[in-house]
């Protein structure tokens, strides 16, 4: 029978463990083995490139803020008739550079003429129309540091139509609510550093309008209108 020198027979024992403390030892050689190299390849991965790209964006240059607000005067029609809204806004703006502006916030709405409901009350007492309207403006400003520029705006919200009386006294608690969508291109002159006068056109669409003989078509509909700015800008 062929004899194995001590050497010779460490390397058999120990290649054919069949110890349950070999196998551990076993295993946990090979998670470390794993673990090494995961490690390894994720470093690769996540290393600096040798030749550093620049971040491409929509709008460059130094990012400033500012805010405005003033009053606001739209003029249009109900039911044919001469219609004037007058109310206000105001918005925080952001300048991506000098060509390009937006900013956001918000404005509201009320009607200030008169004009009657098309089904009058059996009582004789005339009823008017009583009507406002809000929401969320979004706008767009073209190289705001020209003389003249131009805007693009949207308004979005909603309002409510109830009636009164001649003597300013409301006739109906219970109003009607509508869907309001108002978007608008204004032209906008720089009168000083804080002072600016907009003048445009914008299409008010409602939805949701019925009440005393008026409906979504006699509110929906092409509006001017005059903005004043202040603020900086």
């Amino acid at each position: 029978m062929k004899k194995f020198n001590d050497t010779q027979r460490h390397f058999f024992t120990t290649a054919n463990c069949g110890n349950p403390t070999c196998f551990s030892g076993r295993r946990k050689h090979i998670f470390f083995s794993a673990a090494t190299t995961i490690i390894l390849l994720l470093s690769l991965m996540t290393a600096p490139s040798a030749k550093s790209q620049d971040m491409q964006t929509l709008f460059d240059g130094d990012v400033k803020h500012g805010g405005f607000g003033g009053p606001v005067v739209r003029f249009g029609s109900i039911d044919n008739d001469l219609a004037v809204w007058v109310g206000g806004r105001g918005g925080w703006i952001i300048n991506f550079s000098n060509q390009h502006s937006i900013s956001l916030g918000g404005g509201g709405y009320g009607l200030v003429t008169e004009h009657q409901m098309p089904f009058q009350p059996e009582n004789g007492e005339t009823e008017l129309a009583a009507a406002g309207y809000g929401g969320f403006e979004v706008e767009y400003t073209n190289q705001t540091y020209r003389l003249l520029h131009f805007t693009t705006s949207t308004l979005i919200g909603a309002g409510g139509l109830t009636t009164r009386t001649t003597d300013h006294e409301f006739s109906d608690s219970d109003p009607e609510p509508f869907f309001v969508l108002e978007p608008g291109v204004h032209a906008e002159v720089n009168m000083t550093h804080f002072f600016r006068i907009a003048a445009g056109l914008s299409y008010r669409i409602t939805s949701g309008i019925d009440k005393g003989g008026f409906g979504d078509s006699d509110f929906s509909g092409l509006n001017a209108a005059i903005t004043f700015k202040f603020g900086s800008f």
